[in-house]
C-alpha cells in the first residue's frame, strides 16, 4: 500500500484571533457566506478537499 501524506495548504476563517502561526496561508473573511465561497474556490484551484473545522474555520487539505 502506498504511503499517503495529507497537508493543510490553506486555512479560511472569520475569527483570525483563534488561529496560531503555522505553515499554511490564512485567509480572513467577513462572514459565513464568504467563508463558503472562498473555501470552494480555493478547493477547486488547489484540486484539494475542504474540511469544516467549525462554523468559523475551514481547512483545505491536499493529498
Amino acid at each position: 500500500m502506498e504511503n499517503q501524506h495529507a497537508e493543510i495548504v490553506a486555512v479560511i476563517t472569520t475569527k483570525p484571533e483563534v488561529i496560531q502561526g503555522g505553515g499554511a496561508p490564512v485567509f480572513i473573511v467577513i462572514d459565513e457566506m464568504e467563508l463558503q465561497e472562498i473555501s470552494m474556490t480555493i478547493e477547486k484551484i488547489m484540486d484539494a478537499s475542504a474540511h469544516e473545522v467549525n462554523k468559523d474555520t475551514v481547512i483545505i487539505v491536499a493529498r
